[in-house]
């Protein structure tokens, strides 16, 4: 699900007592502009929901709601499909990303899949495996629990071929990776003030400039605020995905980062943004003066909004395998973060990471992503991403 409420006001279909939004010649010229370049030429609504796969389009995905009714909760909203309704096959956009995922994961998952090619459930079996899922990064504490999980499996199910332990296999790393699986939630807020950081390498101001397009062409005007001043060329990277995608960004030339973050988030709520996207500067956590700095900048947006920020994301590249879940510790612990977006999972022998994530720190993951292109990055779905590291 990926959800934002418009603030357009809705066509006057029925009276209403509530109090009528402004109208769009109230606001700043600059706002109006960029709202015109990423808005969809569609009748405005108050609220609406995408479901499964929030880039697809609008037509495709959208679930049984009023369009015109003013207020629609968010609990409704996620329970807005009827349970007799049967579970929809993958769309074909959905069925290409799945595709692309398995192509991507087959590094990690050919090692654990050649486990089950044997004739004999025994021992030796769970032995190797063990061995297939610790060389995949899967960490120990995760790979004793899908141990354990899947010998009780087999027991209950009376399974004796290992081809379909491995479809038990796949069934517990589903049920581990279930909580990671949670939507970004976009218009509870406005603007929603997402904080993005991410070590240097990471692919964290690129998968800005993705989810900043996947937002513009769901219709959610974006500002983009270039704090990542640390790093000589991140501000015009940013510059460049802010052109290509038509919205607007806040920089200064060696300003401090903290200080753009304030002018960003505050112009944000001046022009009616539905999000501002903080840009951070890449760093190690073991740089301590540097992650004062990450503090402070949540510190100073939380003046400039005093919900803010709603965001806390930290960018993971998937190569790195129980790095990763040490990068995860720490910005935690310094941020207390709401989200991950794992990128650079294709080609990579250590996707099981995200099993070691979800037993010892379990952060919601987003989105991942298999490759640069804008369409390589898409929403986490567990039962997706055990089926493809098993395929």
């Amino acid at each position: 699900m990926f959800s934002f409420f418009k603030k357009k006001p809705p066509a006057p279909v029925v009276p209403t007592t509530d109090a009528a939004p402004a109208p769009a010649s109230s606001l700043p010229a600059t706002d109006a502009t960029a709202v015109e370049a990423v808005a969809p030429p569609e009748a405005a609504v108050t609220k609406r929901s995408w479901l499964r796969n929030p880039f697809a389009s609008k037509t495709s995905t959208t679930v049984g709601l009023d369009d015109t009714a003013p207020e629609a909760s968010m609990l409704s909203v996620a329970v807005a499909t009827p349970a007799a309704t049967p579970e929809p096959t993958a769309k074909p956009e959905r069925q290409g990303w799945i595709d692309k995922l398995k192509a991507g994961l087959r590094k990690t998952g050919s090692s654990i899949a050649t486990v089950f090619t044997g004739t004999k459930i025994d021992d030796a079996l769970y032995e190797e495996l063990e061995e297939a899922l610790l060389l995949a990064d899967t960490g120990v504490k995760a790979t004793q629990w899908l141990l354990d999980d899947l010998k009780r499996r087999v027991k209950e199910t009376k399974t004796t071929d290992p081809a379909a332990v491995k479809a038990l296999l796949a069934d517990a790393l589903t049920d581990l990776l279930t909580p990671l699986e949670k939507p970004l939630v976009i218009g509870e807020h406005t603007p929603t003030v997402i904080m993005v950081a991410g070590v240097n390498g990471a692919g964290k101001t690129t998968s800005i400039g993705k989810l900043t397009k996947h937002l513009a062409m769901e219709g959610a005007s974006v500002l983009l605020a270039a704090a990542d001043t640390f790093r000589a060329a991140a501000r015009e990277q940013l510059g460049v995905w802010a052109d290509r995608n038509v919205v607007e960004i806040v920089s200064q030339e060696g300003g401090d980062p903290a200080a753009v973050s304030f002018d960003a988030v505050t112009a944000g709520k001046a022009r009616h943004k539905d999000v501002v996207l903080v840009d951070t500067a890449g760093r190690l956590p073991t740089q301590l003066h540097l992650m004062e700095e990450l503090k402070k900048i949540k510190r100073v947006v939380c003046k400039a909004d005093s919900t803010a920020p709603h965001e806390v994301l930290l960018v993971i590249d998937g190569n790195t395998g129980q790095n990763a879940l040490a990068q995860v510790r720490a910005f935690d612990d310094a941020l207390q973060l709401t989200g991950l977006v794992v990128t650079k999972l294709d080609g990579t022998a250590k996707g099981g990471v995200l099993a070691a994530i979800a037993q010892e720190r379990p952060v919601p993951v987003y989105f991942i992503g298999v490759g640069e292109k804008l369409e390589d990055l898409e929403t986490f779905n567990a039962r997706e991403f055990a089926q493809a590291l098993l395929a």
